[in-house]
């Protein structure tokens, strides 16, 4: 069996780095990825990925990557449940990155804060 995807977006939001109870460096990341075909209202959506990047992959991004930079993700799906103490277990599904690519970076621009 295989468990294995590539996805390509922009990043919605600036990567930040933090480190486990265990001292292991991970991120979390969202990625934005048009569809290629367009609703019923003649508009294409989009789909919001999220990734958990670890390690030297998570220091990397977080290092060089910011908001609107294009990535390439390689890695595996991932499904896990979380409990709160108000609601039932919740199912989360997400991408474990095995690779980052930077493809490009949206120019910074003085204005953009």
């Amino acid at each position: 069996m295989l468990n294995q995807l590539v996805v390509i977006g922009r990043l919605v939001r600036d990567p930040e780095l933090r480190k486990t109870e265990n001292g292991r460096n991970v991120t979390n990341i969202t990625l934005a990825v048009p569809r290629s075909y367009k609703n019923s209202n003649g508009e294409y959506d989009t789909d919001f990925i999220d990734c958990v990047l670890w390690s030297a992959v998570a220091e990397s991004t977080s290092e060089y990557c910011k908001k609107g930079d294009l990535l390439g993700v390689k890695g595996r799906v991932q499904t896990r449940k979380i409990e709160s103490d108000d609601e039932k277990p919740k199912q989360i599904t997400e991408v474990v990155a095995e690779k980052v690519t930077f493809l490009s970076s949206r120019k910074s621009n003085k204005t953009d804060e």
